[in-house]
């Protein structure tokens, strides 16, 4: 019998040089561990994953308000799957005005310890809630698609997140918060500059990514030796209590950590107007993040910081040298992931007139072949909206357009499933101009405009006027255009020739500007420091005798 031809050649073959390609796992070095992915395409790997998802598809989780740690009784409020309205997933309750006041007082008695643990100690239960989330990833996978209505891909991708922000905020706070920073200075002086926590911060997190950005906005604040009161979206509170209980697993004392949720109104009208406030990191819309700054802007006593990322009306400009097939792939992905239910999400797509009866012919063929279902089907495409509200935007919007743009392409929809849960059907129209489009439309809708090459600058002007700066998106083989177009707009994320969502934690650090938000960026360099209050101390130490340790 032969011998395996590649068995001989590699015995054979000189000793290979250590190969400089780096393992998923070990993508970021030593800095930190990658999360763990799964193989769609391998069937048994993707059944082992499904088998995970399943065994939680009955369970009936608890939610509700978490106190010092301690859960709450008389949940007396149904969370439902938006897929079908039938289906409880869980109960809650919201905390009530006295719940949340004591939540602010408790965290800020905590909060002090806490920042005196040390950012190796803090660092280490962030570590181990990444562990944790890794592991449990059946239940919390589970969670997302039943309580948010998320497929399975989606899902994945959201926890992955959830567990890289863990591992990046705990490198990060490890090199910021660790010893303190020696700093140049003349000759019989010493400076050292330190950071510590501000005190109680407040994180008010979305529904569409209701792991992610909750551990997101939480793990930061703590990193940074910050006590944190959360409240989740009302219509996302089971993901949030889960998370919330694996973090106190991992270690934060529940007196750091209180979860309370509830809707904004009531709650904001205690917490940010509460005595502890030292900060506040918010994520939603852009009219609910400007009445944030306008209650923050009016407190007596010290003013606090408000990070804010919120939402945008983001374009992608596609020229005649872009490669079709791929701005087709492209523009469907960034439209209509997640049911279009992301603030990256493409919402105008502006085609070079030569090329875009083309474009639009083939995102019509592709939207054709789009699977709305159950988000737990391994054939679905596109999921539920969050809500029956958020449907009925949708429609109001796209009667809107009928009458005033023009229709290209509406995704068919099946009745059964409109009867038991928010499904809407992703459309397309054309737009005549951009202004026709006020608000942004959260969901999966993407509208198209032409441009002459010629109109370039009105097109850019355009996009500017709209006041927003959070994602674009560029398709061209011209490398000079794609830098003008980047220099050009005030953008926090530009993607060039490749969808425009999906950031990851740590690779591309995401937030915008203008009415996007205020910076820093999440998952970026630069994050913790904006929780943090820095500290300098200068001693002159010629005035006791030279270079001598006065502080040991």
């Amino acid at each position: 019998m032969g011998r395996d031809p590649v068995t001989l050649l590699a015995a054979a073959a000189a000793p290979a040089a250590p190969s400089r390609l780096r393992e998923p796992g070990a993508l970021f070095g030593a800095e930190r561990a990658n999360s763990m992915g799964a193989d769609f395409g391998d069937p048994v790997s993707l059944a082992a994953l499904e088998a995970e998802v399943r065994a939680q598809a009955e369970v009936v989780h608890t939610g509700g308000p978490l106190l010092n740690g301690r859960p709450t009784r008389d949940l007396a409020v149904a969370v439902t799957s938006p897929a079908d309205r039938s289906v409880v997933v869980g109960h809650t309750r919201d905390a009530t005005a006295r719940e949340i006041r004591e939540a602010m007082a408790a965290a800020a008695a905590a909060q002090p310890a806490w920042d005196a643990s040390g950012a190796e100690a803090r660092a280490a239960c962030l570590t181990r809630a990444a562990d944790l989330l890794q592991a449990r990833r059946g239940t919390f996978l589970s969670l997302l698609i039943r309580e948010g209505g998320k497929t399975l891909p989606d899902a994945m991708a959201e926890l992955r997140e959830a567990v890289d922000f863990c591992r990046y905020y705990a490198a990060r706070g490890r090199e910021l918060f660790g010893a303190p920073e020696q700093l140049p200075g003349p000759t019989g002086e010493r400076n050292t500059l330190s950071l510590e926590g501000r005190g109680v911060f407040v994180c008010i997190s979305p529904w569409n990514f209701p792991l992610a950005i909750f551990t997101g906005q939480i793990t930061a604040a703590l990193m940074a030796g910050n006590a944190v009161v959360a409240k989740p979206a009302p219509a996302t509170p089971l993901v949030a209590h889960a998370m919330t209980r694996l973090l106190h697993e991992a270690g934060v004392p529940p007196q750091v950590l209180q979860l309370t949720p509830a809707d904004g109104p009531p709650f904001g009208e205690v917490a940010l107007n509460h005595a502890a406030l030292a900060g506040v990191a918010f994520t939603g819309s852009t009219a609910t993040a400007s009445t944030i700054n306008r209650t923050l802007a009016g407190r007596d006593g010290a003013i606090v910081p408000l990070i804010a990322e919120t939402g945008g009306v983001n374009a992608m400009v596609v020229d005649a040298t872009a490669l079709t097939e791929q701005v087709v792939d492209d523009a469907l992905t960034s439209a209509f992931t997640s049911a279009g239910q992301r603030c990256s999400a493409l919402r105008v797509l502006y085609l070079q007139e030569e090329i875009a009866e083309r474009v639009v012919g083939m995102l019509i063929g592709a939207m054709r072949e789009l699977k709305i279902g159950p988000p737990e089907e391994r054939s679905t495409d596109i999921g539920p909206v969050i809500s029956e509200a958020a449907r009925e935007r949708l429609a109001r919007h796209a009667e809107r357009m009928r009458r005033e743009a023009r229709l290209l392409y509406a995704c068919e929809l099946d009745p059964a499933l409109a009867r038991k849960g928010s499904f809407f059907a992703p459309q397309l129209f054309e737009l005549q101009r951009l202004d026709q489009l006020r608000t942004e439309e959260f969901g999966p809708i993407l509208h198209v405009a032409r441009y002459r090459s010629d109109a370039l600058p009105q097109v850019l002007s355009a996009i500017r006027a709209t006041g927003f700066g959070l994602t674009l998106g560029i398709h061209t083989r011209v490398e000079s255009l794609a830098e003008h177009v980047f220099r050009a707009l005030p953008v926090g994320n530009t993607y060039v020739n490749r969808n425009m969502i999906g950031a990851v934690v740590g690779v591309q650090p995401f937030g915008g500007q203008g009415l996007s938000g205020t910076g820093p960026k999440a998952g970026g360099p630069h994050y913790l420091l904006r929780f943090a209050n820095e500290r300098t101390l200068t001693i002159n130490t010629a005035a006791i005798g030279g270079n001598v340790e006065l502080l040991s």
